[in-house]
């Protein structure tokens, strides 16, 4: 039976010796002081090291506070940054500054650290649709292992969460406010429940549209089929293969509707393999996965321009048993 325990950041500081005694597993530490502290978070993450080395925490965390310092600390634990994407007001213009997010975010991949991007619709003056959308696709460039959107959460609607209740404007009509929790939903389902991060740019890149287009088309299909926001869908109580199932229909879908039928083959073995990698380590699920291509070429860089991929790439029928080794995943012909 799983137990919950809530802390404020005095008492975790002082509880952090006992985690493991608790049997405490995963830690999510969301204290506004700590996310906007570094010394703070510095020292929370130098205490987990000591004390707590193999529980995983989740940090909500300002940008601003991210550095070489932060990120080399973070390195040392199993964690995982939670990062808001925040507009800022100036002249009366809503300014979001992807310079800065670019930086920090890129800090952040260099190092091989997993983060989340939390993005909000709606609750700023000056804020518009597409201005939303755009940072929508700003967000999926920068390779996040998910990204949050408390607006499409039952709490936001159960006046928990007021402060983050869109509101219709001069700039975010009501239809505009549909459209983008639904945009959202979708992006919720197909990237994040979905564990798309390693694949979905370069799947998306024969369709030659924005993610935030290929999201909105998602929408629709999952209106369509039952799925979507309105219905009382839950992403993250689904089995991942469910999921996947889903992200290969409608892939299917785009494909032939984009003229791309040659990369087809291609793209299944990229969104199964990355599948089972992820059930493999997730649900330490271990499974055979039939392939089109070799899956060393599946895995390889050339997978990331699938037009050339299909152009110089052999085809060759494989059995792919995707395993523990030890305690790394790997894969082998079967």
């Amino acid at each position: 039976m799983n137990k919950e325990y809530k802390f404020s950041a005095a008492e975790l500081e002082a509880q952090i010796s006992h985690l493991k005694e608790k049997e405490i597993t995963e830690l999510t530490v969301t204290d506004p002081d700590v996310a906007s502290n570094k010394q703070k978070l510095l020292s929370l993450i130098n205490k987990v090291l000591q004390f707590a080395p193999d529980i995983f925490v989740s940090f909500t965390v300002n940008a601003s506070v991210l550095d070489r310092e932060v990120a080399a600390a973070a390195q040392n634990i199993f964690c995982s940054f939670e990062i808001p994407l925040v507009c800022s007001q100036k002249g009366g213009k809503l300014l979001f500054d992807k310079k800065f997010y670019a930086g920090k975010l890129r800090l952040l991949n260099d190092l091989g650290l997993v983060f989340g991007l939390d993005l909000t619709y709606a609750i700023s003056e000056g804020d518009s649709l597409k201005a939303f959308m755009d940072r929508l696709d700003f967000a999926i460039q920068q390779y996040p292992n998910h990204i949050n959107f408390v607006q499409t959460e039952i709490a936001v609607f159960s006046g928990e969460m007021q402060e983050f209740e869109p509101h219709v404007t001069g700039t975010f009509s009501a239809k505009d406010i549909r459209y983008a929790r639904d945009l959202a939903f979708a992006c919720r389902t197909f990237y994040s429940a979905g564990r798309a991060v390693p694949w979905f740019l370069s799947v998306l890149k024969p369709l030659k549209i924005y993610p935030s287009c290929f999201f909105a088309d998602f929408a629709e299909w999952q209106r369509c089929n039952n799925c979507c926001f309105k219905s009382g869908f839950n992403p993250e109580a689904e089995k991942h293969v469910s999921i996947e199932k889903m992200q290969l229909l409608f892939l299917d879908e785009k494909y032939e509707e984009k003229h791309c039928h040659p990369m087809v083959l291609a793209m299944h073995d990229i969104v199964r393999l990355n599948g089972a990698m992820s059930r493999l380590v997730g649900e330490d699920e271990e499974s055979v996965v039939k392939t089109s291509y070799n899956p060393e070429d599946i895995f390889g860089p050339e997978s990331m321009d699938l037009v050339s991929f299909c152009e110089n790439v052999c085809m060759e029928e494989c059995n792919v048993k995707v395993f523990f080794n030890g305690n790394s995943p790997d894969f082998a012909l079967k």
